[in-house]
């Protein structure tokens, strides 16, 4: 609800203090006075689009504060929480507009961006009028009207998680697809490719023993001789023969030396020892160095025909084993990739079978919402002196979405017979207010968190009519907020708080000023509604009775 609207040097209006009330409040006055400010100087604050020109002449800059109170659960607080700004339950707006037309915004004296007051508006303020392009005028809205007046939001929660669902699968199953494809492209590549390294079959840590054994082989003739020589001076006819007869002869006179050859001995014995362990290492030395030359050739090739590959495939030697499984299991995802196929598809044909028949129960319930908002409708048209008008909620097919499937305008024919349209392309300006006015008393429901505003919605309406409006706003008003700019004395007199908007010169300056009514007041407002600039008695006497209706 608004509480409060505090405007300092906007256009006419140099200083300017508000207090707003719950129920109908109404603001009058002659032409020109400055009602349009009004809504204007709440639109800045609120971060709509409006005049590029706002800041009174002379004046260094222009400001609006506007003060709400915010009830627990209002969809405002959201917001705040989203945007990261103080919350609570007052919310206090406030904007600047310099002279050369930097704007700037607080929200509960935090820096904000006009988008955030935009979306709050969205959650605190309705505006209805002639040219009305944000609420009931636009197309754009029709089907969440219709879906709240008909409490679909069970059903457009289920065609909402239909939609996500189909939406999933769809991905999953372009996501396999994909992948089948890009196998598929290189199928041919990847089958070559495993059965030569199967037939290959490299085996981790191959490449360095293969490489071992070509160098030792490829030194084998070089080195062989030598070591031929060295173990034919290490055997009998060489070292060891030297050695034993060197053992025996000392051992034939040791016992006559006294013991002095003892440790010779024992020295010797243990070289013995020595020699023939490095004997062994050579017999196994030329051993290995015994090789068949196709051996070395053999060696050669599988070495170089692993390299060759771990070259193609740019990976290690040691980790072709590893790759070819990689290969492998690329292929098997052909095998597997026809049954995943055939699961995404059937997942996709289950979403979209879910997805029609809550989009199908969405649509049958706005048909049969529509014709009893129709119907809602026709019955206020008649008090308002439109009962040979039409109006019409039409639901046409739309491109399926996570909203359904159809899409919703609201429109009218001012006699039977006459082609329907547009609320704001058909009817006339108080018509079309009238039509606002009767559409939004049915849309009202339960929702009072927002101050509904109507820019002299009786325009070109009167008597009855008038009267008629005035107590259809009145009803509106409720147990919520709504401000009412009007023209028309019926309507006043149904509100519940007056104000009268007027100008006066200043210093050769022209201002406006809201003056709150007393009830003395109010008749010779509403009897000035009634008669014009002379008050008579009988149109005083008439505003009494408006009062009293």
């Amino acid at each position: 609800m608004l509480r409060a609207l505090d405007i300092r040097d906007m256009l006419i209006i140099d200083r300017l203090e508000l207090t707003f009330q719950p129920g109908l409040n109404a603001l009058t006055g002659e032409t020109g006075a400055g009602k349009s400010i009004l809504l204007d100087s709440l639109g800045f604050v609120l971060g709509w689009r409006g005049r590029a020109e706002l800041v009174r002449q002379g004046a260094a800059q222009g400001e609006v504060v506007a003060e709400f109170e915010l009830p627990e659960g209002h969809p405002a607080h959201a917001i705040l929480t989203e945007a990261g700004l103080p919350g609570g339950s007052e919310l206090i707006l406030r904007r600047v507009n310099t002279a050369e037309g930097r704007k700037t915004a607080w929200v509960n004296d935090r820096r904000c961006s006009g988008e955030v007051l935009r979306a709050l508006s969205e959650t605190l303020v309705e505006l209805h009028g002639q040219h009305d392009d944000r609420g009931l005028l636009n197309p754009r809205g029709h089907r969440g009207m219709l879906d709240a007046y008909a409490g679909a939001e069970p059903q457009l929660a289920a065609v909402r998680a239909a939609w996500t669902e189909m939406a999933r699968a769809r991905k999953a199953l372009a996501e396999t697809e994909a992948a089948v494809a890009a196998v598929r492209s290189e199928e041919e590549f990847l089958r070559h490719s495993v059965a030569e390294l199967d037939k290959l079959d490299p085996q981790p840590g191959e490449d360095a023993e293969l490489d071992a054994r070509r160098r030792m082989m490829q030194g084998a003739e070089r080195i062989r001789d030598d070591v031929a020589r060295a173990f034919a001076l290490l055997g009998g006819d060489g070292a060891e023969g030297a050695m034993a007869d060197a053992v025996r002869w000392l051992e034939g006179v040791a016992d006559r030396a006294e013991g002095q050859l003892d440790e010779p001995i024992a020295a010797l014995g243990r070289a013995l020892i020595e020699l023939g362990e490095a004997q062994d290492g050579v017999t196994a030395c030329l051993e290995a160095l015994d090789f068949n030359p196709a051996e070395l050739e053999q060696t050669e090739e599988r070495l170089f025909a692993i390299r060759a590959l771990a070259r193609k495939h740019d990976v290690a030697p040691d980790d072709l084993s590893g790759f070819a499984d990689t290969l492998r299991a690329r292929l098997g995802q052909l095998e597997a990739g026809d049954a995943d196929l055939a699961d995404r598809r059937a997942a996709v044909q289950v979403a979209q079978v879910t997805y029609d028949a809550a989009a199908e129960a969405l649509s049958a319930l706005r048909r049969e919402a529509a014709d009893q908002l129709d119907g809602a409708v026709m019955a206020e048209l008649a008090p308002l002196k439109m009962e040979r008008a039409v109006f019409q909620t039409q639901i046409t097919p739309a491109d399926p979405g996570p909203e359904g499937q159809d899409a919703v305008a609201f429109t009218v024919a001012t006699n039977p017979g006459a082609p329907s349209g547009p609320l704001n392309k058909i009817a006339s300006g108080g018509e079309l207010s009238r039509f606002l006015l009767a559409l939004k008393v049915c849309l009202s429901g339960d929702d009072s968190t927002r101050t509904m505003i109507f820019d002299e919605i009786d325009r070109g309406v009167g008597g009855a009519t008038a009267d008629a409006v005035g107590r259809r706003l009145a009803a509106l008003a409720q147990g919520g907020q709504v401000l009412v700019v009007t023209h028309s004395p019926q309507v006043a007199a149904r509100a519940a708080h007056h104000w009268r908007v007027q100008k006066h010169v200043t210093d050769g300056q022209t201002l406006s000023t809201v003056l709150p009514l007393s009830e003395p007041d109010r008749i010779d407002e509403i009897a000035r509604m009634v008669s014009g600039d002379v008050i008579t008695d009988e149109a005083r006497a008439a505003a009494r009775s408006l009062l009293q209706a």
